[in-house]
């Protein structure tokens, strides 16, 4: 079993850099991570009418992208544990005038009901939970038969050349730039580190697998490795 990190520092972590989050994930990514985003909406199959909980949602930036897709008739509700995260993404709704529901929740223990979901999605979040696998089963529990987890979430590039530039941009400037936009380096120091370690492309098929939720799992490789889109279909028979 994957033994993630202590909740608690990891709530105050995301409390502290949340007004230079999305700025920051902005210039350090290139802006590529927008794309990724593009990819999970599309590989998750979201249609009109559709309802979302995306977890560990952040700022709201992906909850953001689903009611796009889904319009007016669908509801998207964005769950997450740090508060200064959900008050950033509440402004930018308001602000937006969109009709998203953010509130408070921790993923190992939705506060809602089974086969309440079309699509549960978590975004560069599942390697921040104390129990990556629980957490995975409660995307699932949430979901409606038939329906779909999507997972976006670091990898490690395996091609030598590509890997190694990676490596030397992951390890020296993006923690100091990270730093720079947010006044928090440490917790770029963490982010960066919790990347290189977490299990990617079989390896989390396989904990996705541990679950016994699902009828089928398929992965994307993203940009060489950087990243990694996961879609897992629940069992229609359980």
């Amino acid at each position: 079993m994957i033994q993630g990190p202590d909740p608690g520092k990891i709530q105050t972590m995301f409390n502290s850099i949340a007004q230079g989050y999305d700025a920051a994930n902005s210039i350090l990514s290139f802006g590529i991570h927008h794309l990724w985003k593009q990819r999970l909406i599309r590989l998750s199959g979201a249609q009109s009418g559709n309802t979302i909980l995306d977890c560990a949602t952040g700022t709201g930036d992906l909850a953001f992208r689903f009611k796009t897709k889904i319009g007016t008739q669908g509801r998207v509700i964005g769950a997450d544990f740090s508060e200064q995260m959900l008050k950033v993404a509440k402004e930018k709704a308001a602000k937006g005038k969109i009709d998203i529901t953010f509130e408070k929740a921790d993923i190992m223990n939705l506060p809602y009901a089974d086969a309440s979901f079309d699509i549960t999605s978590i975004a560069f979040g599942i390697r921040n939970v104390a129990d990556p696998v629980r957490g995975l089963s409660e995307m699932a529990r949430v979901l409606k038969p038939g329906g779909a987890v999507i997972v976006l979430e670091f990898g490690q590039p395996t091609l030598p050349l590509w890997k190694s530039i990676y490596a030397l941009y992951s390890r020296h400037v993006l923690p100091c730039f990270g730093g720079m936009i947010t006044q928090k380096k440490d917790a770029y120091v963490y982010l960066e580190k919790s990347s290189a370690e977490f299990p990617c492309g079989q390896h989390f098929v396989e904990m996705m697998q541990e679950t016994k939720a699902f009828d089928h799992i398929e992965v994307q490789s993203l940009s060489g490795g950087i990243a990694y889109v996961y879609r897992g279909v629940k069992a229609t028979l359980r």
